[in-house]
């Protein structure tokens, strides 16, 4: 697609934006990938549309309050990459433009104050605890909270689990085969604990030391992906810091963190981080695809046949292509039956803070995605992020007999230590 972007002008993402633009040959294969123009059948809810719009307001010719309702909608799924036949990068160009648009847009008193709940409690653990146990308390209270945070109650859990800290270093429990760095996260940490502590169970039973950096941070993906780019730097240049270089791997049990690291050379360009973030980001790997490379231990049978879905979280079937990893590990666990599910690899609607920010669209996706697992029969469905078990969760939660969510590596502990 022919551009007239004014690259200089649009930021240090600017030639990455115009790149994408021009990219775009308009062929329309990204259209039955979008979730959202599966849901409103809306050109202008599509990438197509959205990359249109864009064009159009960088160049000058389009309003950006016309284009922001259809932008803000994006769920940043990145299905629209799998699709395309002409490998255009929307990445490099929906996050950067809503930085772009972030300072030169206008919000109501209620958006701004969301956001800021948002940017300031949910990257930071302490915070989010405390900012959780006072949603839950106030949940008896629902109809008299504002409506644009009524989602963040409806998402709470009940009660939060036991905080679990985790020590800085971890040995190996079998010969020696490596030694990893593992990014802990934030909400996950939060609300459920118990996967990071399966994660380092399957590693350290594996043969891998495994180290938690002390001073590490949010990976800042979640501000990343809402414009809110200084956040965004701040996170990239404390991980950079913070992560060791004597290790094999850094790895992320959480498909969206996985994906946020490996932005940080987008998320730093222009800037003299820039060169140690691309460094940083080619050590970056999903605990799935690293222990499939190493293998695992051999796994007991457990005591009867299972049914086990697997759903494939859009940050990492889509923004990091990890899809046969994580089934392959499950296949390891003897009388184990692997079930796809129907569209498994379209979103669940939770995109981060997208369930908060676009309810209805959000809940509409995660009906759907709940329904199509359950028509599976499934014992367990497997997951490898935390955004994506809450949503699941929530929307099987009202239906009958539904597969138990879990963490994929959350299963493969348990399969190891004779626990299914």
């Amino acid at each position: 697609m022919k551009q007239a972007i004014p690259v200089l002008s649009s930021g240090p993402a600017g030639q990455a934006m115009a790149d994408a633009v021009q990219t775009c040959v308009h062929c329309g294969f990204c259209l039955p990938a979008c979730p959202t123009y599966q849901v409103h059948g809306k050109e202008a809810e599509s990438p197509r549309g959205r990359i249109l719009l864009i064009k159009d307001v960088l160049e000058g010719s389009l309003p950006l309050e016309q284009a922001l309702p259809h932008t803000d909608s994006c769920l940043g799924c990145l299905a629209c990459e799998t699709a395309c036949p002409s490998g255009v990068k929307y990445r490099e160009l929906i996050s950067p433009f809503r930085e772009w648009s972030n300072h030169r847009r206008s919000r109501s008193l209620s958006e701004k104050l969301r956001r800021l709940t948002l940017l300031t409690t949910l990257p930071f653990p302490s915070r989010f605890r405390l900012a959780a146990r006072l949603g839950i308390a106030t949940r008896p209270l629902h109809g008299l909270v504002p409506k644009a945070f009524r989602p963040m109650l409806q998402l709470l859990p009940a009660s939060l689990p036991p905080a679990q800290p985790l020590a800085p270093f971890h040995h190996a429990q079998s010969p020696r085969h490596g030694r990893v760095a593992l990014l802990a996260g934030c909400a996950q940490q939060v609300l459920a604990p118990e996967i990071n502590a399966a994660t380092i169970a399957v590693l350290t039973q594996s043969g891998i030391e495994v180290v938690i950096p002390e001073s590490q941070g949010c990976c800042g993906a979640l501000a990343w992906h809402v414009g809110a780019g200084d956040d965004a730097r701040t996170a990239a240049r404390r991980n950079l810091k913070a992560f060791p270089d004597n290790v094999d791997a850094i790895l992320t049990n959480a498909a969206g963190c996985g994906s946020g690291l490996h932005e940080y050379p987008l998320i730093l360009k222009g800037c003299p981080e820039e060169s140690a973030a691309t460094a940083f980001a080619s050590k970056v790997e999903d605990v799935s695809s690293f222990l499939l490379r190493l293998g695992l231990p051999p796994i007991p049978p457990p005591s009867r046949p299972l049914r086990i879905a697997y759903h494939d979280a859009c940050h990492l079937s889509h923004a990091q292509g990890v899809r046969s990893a994580p089934r392959s590990l499950l296949r390891q666990i003897p009388n184990v039956t692997l079930c796809e599910i129907t569209d498994g690899d379209t979103c669940c609607g939770s995109a981060g803070t997208y369930n908060i920010d676009e309810p209805e669209t959000a809940a509409a996706l995660g009906a759907l995605k709940a329904n199509h697992i359950a028509a599976t029969a499934a014992d367990f469905v497997a997951m490898g992020n935390i955004g994506c078990l809450s949503q699941i969760r929530l929307h099987l939660g009202s239906l009958p007999n539904a597969p138990k969510p879990l963490h994929t590596m959350e299963i493969l502990a348990m399969a190891l230590n004779s626990q299914l």
